[in-house]
């Protein structure tokens, strides 16, 4: 059994979606990330960058003790080698996975994330519009020029990293399907390779089972303040905001 600590999010759905696929046996442990559960003593235990998701394994590869994870590239890395399936065991092929794994955890993820906070959360966040000008500028043509490498790359091959589905795409879909949404519909014109692609993908079951994990998490409906306290806790996290939110959490558990 696999316990993974999650939240609907992109992010979430890339492990969930990788169980899907796999048919590993897992368990959803919520983690309210609008309501701090990731600064809680047991969930930093697991991961100490207080981001899920998370995971443990308590019958891992090799035996032993249970093994935590964070990081989703090294979650579904090690998933993949669990199973033998969606990423070669050697050689180049398994290389060819594992630089668009490392692309969309250095690139696609952090660069959609803030060009989705500057359009359309940030207005929330502050009296001046003009003051998010630059960023949203800066993050939206980031995601249009990394959308390009996708749809160069998916002009000559029928996934990310060549003929086969892998963990490549697993890790990249969820946060590329999301384009319109965080854009606007009119964002997928350039890119019909992309599209093409982002439909094939959520075509698959395993795909569109593993997005819907866990959606009833989400979808209750919050107050004003509820809201309101959850944008002063996700957003503008310091070292000191999270240093006090772990020693709150630690004496709480103590």
């Amino acid at each position: 059994m696999i316990d993974v600590h999650y939240w609907p999010t992109p992010n979430g759905w890339k492990v969930t979606i990788m169980l899907e696929e796999t048919g590993l046996e897992y368990r959803i442990v919520p983690v309210d990330i609008g309501a701090g559960d990731q600064f809680k003593a047991e969930f930093l235990k697991i991961s100490p960058n207080n981001r899920m998701p998370g995971i443990v394994d308590h019958d891992p590869i090799g035996g032993g003790a249970p093994l935590s994870l964070f990081e989703s590239g090294a979650i579904l890395e090690y998933l993949a080698d669990k199973t033998g399936r969606f990423v070669p065991k050697s050689g180049a092929g398994r290389y060819k996975v594992l630089q668009w794994v490392h692309w969309q955890m250095a690139n696609l993820g952090p660069m959609m994330g803030n060009a989705n906070h500057f359009k359309n959360y940030a207005k929330n966040l502050t009296d001046d519009p003009k003051q998010l000008e630059y960023g949203t500028k800066r993050f939206v043509g980031e995601v249009d020029r990394l959308c390009g490498v996708m749809d160069a790359q998916l002009s000559v091959n029928q996934y990310l990293a060549g003929a086969d589905y892998s963990i490549a795409d697993m890790i990249t879909w969820p946060w590329a399907c999301l384009l319109g949404r965080i854009i606007d519909e009119s964002a997928w014109e350039p890119f019909p390779n992309l599209k093409r692609w982002v439909d094939e993908v959520g075509e698959r079951p395993a795909v569109q089972k593993g997005r819907r994990a866990g959606k009833e998490l989400s979808e209750r409906k919050l107050t004003e303040e509820e809201e309101a306290a959850r944008r002063k806790l996700l957003f503008n996290q310091t070292n000191d905001k999270v240093r006090a939110a772990r020693e709150a959490a630690a004496k709480a558990a103590s």
